[in-house]
């Protein structure tokens, strides 16, 4: 399914589905926060190893199948699959945009 996302959001996705974690610079703003499995994690050094932590750990795709907005954020939901302990999963990726970058994602 093809969805229409804001540009950051896109890459986002395109970065979790495999493209260089370098560009995560190219979406999040240098504060950014994201907030995962109940850790925090700001700015682009720490997003940076996030994702690079959670791509060696598992082989996975995420595919958005649902976009809405709801007050400020934009929400994202998202099959996740892959060779992790309770793969399939939905989860919920709640984005905060600032100037066309992600301020804030939170993950449920």
């Amino acid at each position: 399914m093809s969805l229409s996302l804001p540009n950051a959001i896109s890459k986002y996705f395109t970065i979790s589905n495999g493209a260089d974690i370098v560009d995560i610079k190219h979406c999040f703003t240098t504060d950014a926060i994201v907030l995962d499995e109940g850790k925090t994690y700001q700015g682009h050094e720490a997003i940076e190893a996030w994702q690079r932590t959670a791509q060696s750990e598992f082989d996975y795709s995420v595919e958005p199948i649902e976009v809405f907005t709801e007050g400020d954020r934009v929400i994202v939901t998202s099959n996740v699959v892959g060779n992790f302990p309770g793969s399939p999963v939905v989860l919920k990726h709640a984005f905060g945009l600032v100037d066309d970058k992600i301020r804030i994602l939170e993950i449920v």
